[in-house]
């Protein structure tokens, strides 16, 4: 949890970003949580009624800061839409929390953000067809869930073929990478990946989720890119997104070398080529 408060430090200290960048977001609205969640989870999340086996499987004993958290970094989410609808990108330090299902939280993660965030825009009409772009190295397993029955968002995970989940869900298109996939192998793969996507779905709009769990270092990981391999592959992701003049919001993801230097390095990183390209 130290790097959501390292990451901004390093930015504002590296001068990558300055405070007008940050912006702290209020709760959301419920409406906008329920169309991505049951009624009876997200009441039972509210109110502490998260069977004692449910909440064991989320990782995190219940507490109303934590809600309270999870609820704020929604927040994040569906204000970055609105950034990124007006400037093209839009981050958010945390998010990411794409084990969420519509009734249930798993792994670290109990609303999940983006998927509230494409409901939001399909309700609101600022988008039309969605891609849910989860480069992750756990599936979006959640996320698949959501979107299961809804045409409109096209969901994408490609991930380590033998990390957490270990039953997966089933996205739009899944791509399962063997343990140890390098850079070259890597970056070929999305490379292809995206040009196929923009044919497949012709999106309007784009969720990224850029978790730094990809690095050969991480200790929940089973892949094996350099940190310049993880920067090629946000590279590619923002410049294909510009090329086709499609918004996009960043939300981080995961992230779980041994060295916190490491991993908040990986994470400012996407904010430096977001800033290079946008701004």
């Amino acid at each position: 949890m130290q790097k959501y408060d390292l990451l901004p430090q390093q930015l504002l200290h590296e001068g990558t970003c300055t405070p007008e960048h940050f912006f702290a977001p209020e709760l959301p609205d419920d409406a906008d949580i329920l169309r991505a969640h049951t009624p009876q989870y997200y009441g039972e999340l509210c109110a502490g009624r998260i069977p004692p086996k449910a909440m064991r499987k989320v990782g995190f004993p219940w507490s109303e800061a934590l809600v309270t958290r999870e609820r704020r970094i929604t927040q994040g989410t569906i204000q970055g839409c609105h950034y990124a609808l007006q400037h093209g990108i839009a981050m958010n330090i945390a998010g990411g929390t794409h084990h969420a299902y519509s009734d249930r939280g798993e792994a670290f993660c109990m609303l999940n953000d983006q998927a509230i965030g494409a409901h939001y825009l399909l309700a609101n009409g600022l988008a039309q067809r969605i891609l849910i772009l989860d480069l992750d190295v756990h599936q979006g397993n959640g996320t698949a869930e959501i979107f299961r029955d809804v045409p409109q968002v096209f969901t994408f995970s490609m991930h380590g073929k033998a990390n957490y989940p270990f039953k997966k869900e089933v996205s739009d298109w899944d791509i399962a990478l063997e343990r140890g996939t390098d850079d070259a192998a890597y970056l070929n793969i999305l490379h292809e990946s995206l040009e196929s996507l923009w044919e497949r779905v012709q999106p309007d709009f784009v969720f990224y989720l850029c978790g730094v769990d990809i690095l050969g270092t991480d200790k929940l990981g089973t892949l094996g890119l350099t940190p310049e391999g993880c920067r090629q592959r946000d590279l590619g992701v923002l410049q294909w997104c510009r090329h086709h003049g499609l918004p996009v919001q960043c939300s981080m993801g995961g992230g779980y070398s041994p060295q916190l230097r490491i991993i908040v390095e990986a994470h400012a990183q996407t904010f430096r080529l977001a800033q290079h390209l946008y701004f």
